[in-house]
């Protein structure tokens, strides 16, 4: 039986599949929906794919170092309980190691699973079909240094290596490890805190610093200065912007008054070699997605009505 585009879009509905996943069904059934049904849900996909409508915003942060490379994973789920699912945990620790050997999120998508006979994203479909809830793989970044270490840090971590935030630092140097691990927990503390939006005033978004100084140039100009004198008085307080948004110019959480870029030099001098920090990356569970707000008492209610 031929595999019409009418049997592929009735299976999707029936399913809730992908298309392409509805046409491999009823492909590898000879168009029979009821076994391409159950061959779908065989797969993992049926289950899977009625799930994905979902907001996942739960989850957990990986991190993964081996030397001087590190990688950090966010996988997310639909709600807090299933972070503290062992299969789940399990799941997070072991992309983050996989995540070493990939170049991005995409490259991660298509490197065999561990004793499963999957790739990642094919175990992916299967921890949701297993697991019950929609899941997501949602980005991944790497840092590395040439020589030094990459340092990790989880703040109020689930489990070793997993929680809600994650954080790398790359410092590059030949200083002992001790003494980079030691500085790199203290830095990588102070970012999970104060999340800085780059690490020098030179990485930060152009966009960004020019809406900024035009709002202040007319907060200035409101309150009456010329333009010129508007000008320089924002100067003095772009200063004062960068030392709260930018890594190197902020004052460090952990003593309160030395800037985080003298505190690096210091170490340096202390350990004899010059110590660089070269990137950082900082990831918080779920930002930057938008969870449905639901009233529980009006879902009761429509279903009793």
């Amino acid at each position: 039986m031929s595999v019409t585009a009418a049997l592929v879009k009735e299976l999707r509905e029936k399913s809730g599949a992908g298309m392409m996943d509805c046409k491999k069904a009823l492909g590898e059934t000879g168009g029979d929906m009821d076994a391409a049904i159950d061959w779908l849900r065989t797969k993992g996909l049926a289950a899977a794919a009625k799930k994905s409508g979902r907001v996942a915003a739960e989850g957990l942060v990986a991190v993964a170092v081996d030397g001087t490379s590190g990688a950090i994973v966010e996988l997310n789920a639909e709600t807090d309980f299933v972070a503290r699912n062992t299969e789940f945990q399990d799941f997070a620790r072991n992309l983050g190691l996989l995540a070493l050997g990939a170049s991005d999120i995409e490259s991660l998508k298509t490197l065999d699973y561990p004793d499963t006979g999957r790739n990642v994203s094919e175990e992916l479909t299967n921890k949701i079909a297993t697991i019950g809830e929609n899941m997501s793989l949602r980005r991944m970044e790497k840092v590395s240094v040439s020589s030094g270490s990459v340092v990790s840090y989880m703040h109020n971590a689930t489990a070793d290596g997993l929680g809600r935030i994650g954080v790398l630092v790359a410092l590059e140097s030949s200083a002992s490890a001790d003494v980079l691990n030691g500085l790199g927990k203290q830095v990588a503390m102070h970012i999970a805190a104060t999340s800085p939006a780059s690490l020098s005033v030179d990485d930060l978004d152009a966009d960004m610093v020019a809406r900024e100084r035009d709002v202040l140039i007319e907060q200035a100009k409101a309150s009456g200065k010329p333009q010129e004198i508007a000008e320089k008085m924002v100067e003095g307080r772009m200063k004062k912007y960068y030392q709260e948004v930018v890594l190197l110019e902020q004052t460090s959480v952990i003593d309160g008054e030395t800037r985080i870029e003298d505190v690096i030099i210091k170490a340096g001098k202390d350990a004899g070699a010059d110590i660089a920090l070269k990137a950082f990356v900082r990831f918080n569970l779920g930002e930057g997605i938008e969870r449905e707000e639901s009233d529980f008492a009006a879902e009761v209610a429509a279903q009793l009505s």
